[in-house]
């Protein structure tokens, strides 16, 4: 099935106090939203390609997006999972190199897209708006060389509880005493984003659950007690 297109005033957008354009002025997101396209994706399609080059920036504003790479075996890792309010492929935009990593739709998703052009006006006009973009691109830096510090010198029981709280605490819907995880994720796509073979998060995931650690609602998790998962992480003392 193709992509539809669709229409999104940025300045009524819900995902704005959630976004990077955040506190933009009236006439900045104006020139962003007369530029801009929207296209309604479904899920496993891809926004755009490992090195391809960028030609401007992609905004999520509903839906969830995975932006992986393939090593040399041609294995799937997932680096990370943007959300709406999320901006898609402003690093290599920004650097002017190529796509690192592959985005494809986990969950059926709108996604704007900004023209460099548009995008690079803003930033250069208002510092504010760069400071909040460099600070974004930090962050981001900082989760990857956690995520590489986490392969190098933690177990795969680590890693898989480590990952499953940061899920929790990204994608997370309160329910009083635990909190599904709301972002039905394959196992394929679990064992991608902790950096190990599916069968293996498959049993791990059921001696967490035997465990009584978490539960399942379909392909969703639910995280029941997120101090002994911590301790599985070895983020606390055991």
């Amino acid at each position: 099935m193709g992509k539809k297109e669709i229409n999104i005033d940025c300045s009524l957008c819900q995902q704005l106090q959630h976004s990077l354009f955040n506190g933009l002025s009236k006439e900045e997101l104006e020139n962003v939203s007369d530029h801009k396209t929207c296209i309604q994706y479904k899920k496993g399609q891809n926004i755009f390609y490992e090195g391809t080059r960028p030609m401007g920036l992609y905004c999520v504003n509903g839906g969830k997006v995975k932006v992986f790479k393939n090593n040399v075996q041609g294995k799937e890792y997932i680096v990370y999972i943007a959300k709406p309010g999320d901006f898609l492929g402003y690093r290599s935009l920004l650097s002017e190199e190529y796509y690192a990593g592959t985005a494809t739709v986990l969950e059926d998703a709108k996604i704007c897209f900004i023209p460099k052009d548009q995008f690079f006006g803003v930033l250069y006009k208002n510092p504010l708006f760069m400071q909040r973009v460099v600070k974004a691109i930090c962050i981001e830096m900082g989760i990857m060389e956690e995520k590489m510090a986490e392969l190098a010198h933690k177990s795969v029981r680590e890693r898989l509880a480590a990952n499953l709280l940061m899920l929790k605490e990204t994608y997370g819907v309160d329910g009083g005493e635990s909190t599904l995880i709301d972002l039905a994720l394959s196992r394929e796509d679990l064992a991608s984003i902790v950096g190990t073979a599916t069968e293996t998060v498959i049993r791990l995931l059921s001696e967490f659950k035997k465990d009584g650690l978490i539960s399942f609602e379909g392909k969703r998790i639910r995280v029941i007690e997120a101090r002994k998962l911590a301790k599985q992480a070895d983020l606390i003392p055991g």
